[in-house]
């Protein structure tokens, strides 16, 4: 039985199920097409978005497009929803909802409140009727700020991950790579190393090497090893120090189960990182990172679309209230996004869907070398989400990975966005870059002595 119809010139279009709605609905990208779920012409796209905007918003909420009985991130969401934040827009619909976002009058504060009260679905549903310039606008609204050992997320603020991965996990390399990042004012959200060998000892020997460095130079930031949250449960168990907690999730619990997770793990994880008290300023001690088709690549999407599948994931980064999250937007590959076009829609979705949620987002803004993409389509992008309040990007020597081997962000991209922008590191960084003569005014580079005291870190 068909429950959602809309007309398009001549020819009339139906919609058995929100899921169907929603999928069709979507902007054009690959891994929808390989999932058979994508609509067939722009005209039964448009169809499903003119349908979509008039469903209530509440209906996303009744009528869940994973039974509840079935799905633990679809419990999480109907559970945890806040009733009493919902109602100042419980009587819109989805198109209504959409113009009162871009409403002057529509304001951080009162997004802020609202954030608890909307489900994934509804950020979804609400992003696939907006231009790119109305996820820029909307997003621009919302402000999410965590703490621990600094301040991420303050208007006028821009935050670097410092990503030093190395192929073997040379300590010098990565030391290096480190050094380079730091002279570069980068650094502030997290230096973070993906280790190219998941096991207890490699973890423990990266992550006593980053509290070292921290340690002995008073750097206000925090350090994360990006190995699966049992190996960092297990080097916590031995007495590493563990500032952050990492985990890829997303947002099915089939798919969470294919990356060897569930909420109770994650939740095991948040009490462990947490009782270690390495954070002066909060108890933000999560990282997650996301990313379009992660669901479908794991066979665990439930015929949904993989946007609305991105946002569910949102949902399960909300419950532990992280320090940091970003959608690794490129990354999975052309299969699904397939072209620059596409990256840069989907980038800005997630970070729309994110921040309306109350999740404090970042961007890995990156693409792999066999997708129809290039470094320009980067710069657009990443100037695209600055614009709309992104909390932070990655670092990365270069812009190329040599672990991972891909392309993203470089150090260079934090003082082009620095300079244009007038946004600066967080308060303590800054603060810590003058101490340091790296920077002044928080944006300009001092020159280098060789004799400088962070260089000495690096040396075997």
């Amino acid at each position: 039985m068909t429950n959602f119809r809309a007309t398009v010139g001549k020819k009339s279009y139906g919609f058995a199920s929100l899921k169907e709605l929603l999928a069709k609905a979507s902007p054009a990208r690959s891994g929808d097409v390989l999932a058979g779920i994508a609509a067939s012409n722009d005209e039964e796209r448009v169809a499903a978005q003119i349908a979509l905007a008039e469903v209530p918003l509440r209906q996303l909420l009744v009528d869940p497009i994973i039974p509840y009985e079935t799905d633990e991130v679809t419990r999480l969401i109907v559970d945890t929803h806040d009733s009493a934040a919902f109602e100042f827009v419980d009587d819109m619909t989805v198109g209504e909802f959409r113009d009162w976002l871009l409403c002057y009058e529509t304001t951080t504060e009162t997004l802020t409140r609202l954030a608890p009260g909307l489900t994934p679905e509804m950020a979804a549903a609400v992003s696939k009727l907006m231009r790119n310039q109305d996820l820029i606008l909307a997003a621009s609204k919302c402000r999410v700020v965590t703490r621990f050992r600094n301040t991420i997320g303050l208007p006028g603020r821009l935050s670097i991950r410092l990503q030093p991965n190395h192929p073997t996990d040379d300590p010098v390399g990565i030391g290096a790579s480190i050094l380079d990042g730091l002279l570069y004012g980068c650094g502030d959200a997290v230096i973070g190393i993906n280790p190219a060998t998941d096991s207890v000892e490699t973890v423990i020997r990266l992550l006593n090497m980053l509290a070292e460095l921290i340690e002995r130079y008073r750097i206000p930031t925090q350090g994360c090893v990006l190995a699966h949250v049992t190996t960092q449960l297990a080097a916590i168990e031995q007495g590493a120090p563990v500032d952050l907690v990492f985990q890829s999730i997303a947002g099915t619990e089939a798919a969470n189960a294919s990356f060897g997770v569930n909420l109770k793990l994650l939740e095991e994880a948040r009490h462990a990182a947490q009782s270690l008290a390495r954070g002066p300023l909060g108890d933000n001690v999560m990282y997650f990172e996301t990313g379009q088709g992660s669901c479908l690549s794991a066979e665990a999407h439930h015929g949904v679309d993989q946007q609305t599948l991105e946002a569910r994931a949102y949902a399960v980064a909300r419950r532990f209230e992280p320090l940091l999250v970003n959608t690794v937007v490129g990354f999975i590959g052309p299969e699904y996004l397939y072209d620059g076009k596409q990256i840069i829609r989907a980038g800005l979705e997630d970070h729309f869907c994110g921040k309306l949620l109350g999740v404090p987002m970042g961007c890995d803004v990156c693409y792999t070398n066999h997708a129809e993409a290039d470094q320009d389509d980067m710069d657009n992008l990443l100037t695209l989400l600055a614009v709309a309040g992104c909390n932070y990007f990655m670092g990365v020597p270069g812009a190329d990975d040599i672990m991972l081997n891909y392309q993203s962000t470089s150090f260079h991209d934090s003082q082009y966005l620095r300079q244009l922008l007038g946004l600066r590191p967080v308060p303590e960084f800054e603060t810590w870059l003058e101490e340091m003569n790296i920077a002044r005014n928080g944006t300009r580079l001092m020159p280098i002595n060789p004799q400088h005291r962070l260089i000495s870190a690096i040396k075997p």
